[in-house]
C-alpha cells in the first residue's frame, strides 16, 4: 500500500506561479513512478506530469514548457507551475503508478487532491 499526501495549491492570477508537493508513505513507494493528474469541473481526469524512479519525466501537451516536475527523492515529488492560465484551474491529484503514464486508468494510487484556481 502507498499513501500520498499533497500540499500546496491555492489561488493565483493568470500568469502567476504555484508549487505542489507530494509525499509518499508505505512500504512499497520506491517501486512507483509519481506525478500529477488533474480534473476540472465537468471534464475527465487528465495526466499533467509524471516522474519515473530514475528521474525521467513526461508531460501532458497542455503544460509542456510551463510546468516542471521533480522527483526530489524516492518518496517526494514536486510540481512547479509557471505561466498559469485560467484553463489550468482544476483539482490536482498526486498519483503513483508502475509506469509514468498520462492515462488515469493506469494509476495505482491517488492522493486526495488539492485545488488550484487561476483567475483571469
Amino acid at each position: 500500500q502507498v499513501q500520498l499526501t499533497e500540499s500546496g495549491g491555492g489561488s493565483v492570477q493568470s500568469g502567476g506561479s504555484l508549487r505542489l508537493s507530494c509525499a509518499a508513505s508505505g512500504n512499497t513507494y520506491s517501486r512507483y513512478c509519481m506525478g500529477w493528474h488533474r480534473q476540472a469541473p465537468g471534464k475527465e481526469r487528465e495526466g499533467v506530469a509524471m516522474a519515473d524512479i530514475g528521474g525521467g519525466t513526461s508531460y501532458g501537451d497542455s503544460v509542456k514548457g510551463r510546468f516542471t516536475i521533480s522527483r526530489d527523492s524516492l518518496n517526494f515529488v514536486s510540481l512547479v507551475m509557471n505561466s498559469l492560465k485560467p484553463e489550468d484551474t482544476a483539482a490536482y491529484y498526486c498519483a503513483a503508478a508502475y509506469v509514468a503514464t498520462m492515462s488515469p486508468a493506469s494509476i495505482n494510487y491517488w492522493g486526495q487532491g488539492t485545488q488550484v484556481t487561476v483567475s483571469s
